[in-house]
């Protein structure tokens, strides 16, 4: 399922790189700092990479892991999105680099069948990123066992269907692996209307967790992001001016994310500069603490 959420969690433009104008000297609070230049960090690697169509944090992490020297297949519910997204992004890093494949995560064959052509065509896979989220507002009195169901199953029971897809391929292949699965401040913290995205996004903690002690004996590392507020076009359209306001007035910086400052979080969880670290799930903000 694409990522394609219109509340104020996990969303983000990877187009703004900002600059790195008064670094240091304390007035680059509300600024995005300078784009970190990449490292070869994945260099040689192969990841799976859901809802990462978009222009929010999924894109953000699949051109960032292209950067770092990884082959990608990139995957969406929405063929015309994920047809331009992967003939982009092709064109830009090689067509080899590349691969656009289809899948709903709340459809459990076109998960199998992801996670199988990935093995068939690239002899297996290294990273898996689980970016897939949906959310929406509505009060508790007020919501109905659709809505609550709906944002479940693409959020977390999706999530789920991913993460044991994945571990079933690292197990047969008898390789290691990372999974890396996209969470929440929410999961930790209370917001009004957002009681069936908040449960989702703690679920995804829960499974980050209790996945990472059962992979742990197939070599296989499991942890989580955690963001907070990132920025993209479509949630200024769909987010009064206020609550933007509200929200970016509660980050540290001062500002909301930049999609790419999410995605190096997850590079790095997906790295082997992250090698003994599994069940944990990093705050990409000021909001854990």
């Amino acid at each position: 399922m694409a990522d394609n959420r219109v509340d104020t969690e996990n969303t983000g433009d990877d187009k703004g790189h900002g600059d790195d104008k008064g670094k240091g000297d304390g007035s680059d609070k509300g600024r995005p700092p300078a784009y970190v230049p990449a490292h070869g960090l994945l260099a040689g690697r192969t990841a799976v990479l859901t809802a990462a169509a978009g222009t929010g944090i999924g894109g953000a992490t699949a051109r960032r892991f292209l950067e770092e020297g990884a082959r990608i297949v990139v995957s969406d519910a929405h063929p015309r999105r994920l047809a331009e997204t992967g003939a982009a992004l092709a064109a830009e890093f090689g067509a080899r680099a590349v691969t656009a494949l289809p899948c709903d995560v709340t459809d459990e064959t076109q998960v199998r069948a992801l996670f199988a052509r990935t093995a068939e065509e690239h002899g297996g896979l290294d990273i898996v990123v689980n970016n897939a989220g949906l959310g929406g507002t509505a009060a508790l009195v007020e919501m109905t066992d659709a809505q609550w169901d709906r944002v479940l199953d693409v959020t977390l029971n999706g999530t789920f269907r991913c993460v044991r897809a994945a571990l079933r391929s690292f197990r047969a292949a008898g390789r290691p692996g990372v999974i890396v699965n996209n969470s929440s401040v929410l999961g930790w913290r209370a917001q009004a209307g957002q009681a069936h995205y908040a449960a989702a996004k703690a679920g995804v903690m829960a499974l980050t967790r209790c996945a990472a002690i059962e992979a742990a004996e197939y070599g296989v590392r499991v942890n989580a992001v955690a963001p907070s507020l990132a920025a993209h076009p479509h949630l200024v359209k769909v987010t009064s001016a206020e609550l933007l306001g509200e929200l970016t007035a509660r980050e540290a910086f001062g500002r909301s994310a930049e999609p790419w400052e999410i995605a190096n979080a997850i590079v790095f969880l997906a790295s082997d500069y992250s090698s003994y670290l599994t069940g944990e799930t990093v705050s990409v903000s000021s909001q854990r603490a």
